[in-house]
């Protein structure tokens, strides 16, 4: 039973940074149909960003976690405008492959600003240890979840209780009738890929200050896990991508602590394939029927 709980706490920590990378996923799908595997990328670009802030500027946590976020928020804009808007109306495969495009850019253009070599991140938070019924948790597990429910909490303020969130749901349901109703269609696509990279780089932030290391391929895996986390709850639909962030962690923990942790990564998208054959939609989503 220690077992078990242990691994289910660093289960929960793992899933959080699977679940804010996937809600970038899982908005940019919902508004504009495209999966943006550069998503993975710009979380790594935040993890760089907040070693620069820390290591380079002397920051503390927060400021440097508020410096990533805004950063890559204009990231992501930059992206969509140069790379995506000239493509909105072309045939998603060419979408697809930018998206491929830009990662690769983005990885290999790290490399060559910072070298490949892996960097340390500073010791931003002393780790401090608690212990419950045999239960090890660190305060930098709990910083971990308590910043990604109140950036969870936040962008479901956001989406349902804002303007530019009612828009973004107005733009995900019909486009054309949103841009009808007054709708900028345009700006509403920029605030989604705005939000969306803010919470990849404070993933990234956390990421860092967790495993203290980092390097311009690490978004890789987790980006293509988070992607695997969003199928998991259901494309487009913001709590099956936490929801799946979450779960996704938990048995990647759970394989990991039972002894097989050579199949943490394959048993990833062996969930992929299976939700795909018994369940396309995901765990949230719904067969829509679509008149010709």
């Amino acid at each position: 039973m220690e077992v078990f709980l242990q691994q289910l706490i660093n289960g929960i920590s793992l899933g959080s940074i699977y679940a804010l990378i996937a809600l970038g996923y899982t908005m940019v799908y919902g508004i504009v149909q495209l999966i943006n595997f550069a998503h993975g990328d710009v979380y790594m670009v935040g993890a760089y960003l907040g070693f620069f802030a820390t290591a380079i500027l002397g920051w503390s946590f927060l400021p440097a976690l508020l410096m990533s976020m805004v950063v890559c928020a204009i990231l992501g804009m930059v992206i969509e405008k140069l790379a995506y808007t000239p493509l909105r109306n072309a045939p998603r495969i060419a979408a697809l492959i930018t998206a491929i495009g830009v990662s690769l850019f983005l990885e290999y253009g790290m490399m060559l600003l910072v070298s490949p070599q892996v960097r340390t991140f500073p010791q931003v938070l002393t780790e401090v240890q608690y212990k419950f019924f045999g239960v090890v948790i660190t305060n930098r597990q709990v910083i971990i979840l308590v910043v990604t429910v109140a950036l969870m909490l936040l962008l479901q303020y956001i989406v349902h209780k804002t303007m530019i969130g009612k828009a973004m749901r107005a733009v995900s349901h019909d486009k054309q009738a949103a841009q009808l109703m007054g709708i900028n269609v345009n700006n509403t696509i920029s605030a989604t890929f705005a939000i969306g990279s803010a919470l990849a780089a404070a993933a990234g932030v956390l990421v860092g200050i967790y495993y203290n290391a980092i390097n311009p391929l690490m978004g890789i895996m987790p980006g293509l896990k988070a992607f695997v986390a969003a199928v998991l709850g259901g494309i487009g639909i913001i709590p099956g991508a936490m929801t799946g962030g979450f779960l996704l962690g938990i048995v990647e923990a759970m394989v990991s602590g039972y002894g097989k942790s050579l199949y943490r990564d394959p048993v990833a998208f062996v969930i992929l394939i299976i939700i795909l054959i018994v369940k396309p939609t995901g765990l949230f989503g719904k067969n829509v029927r679509e008149k010709v």
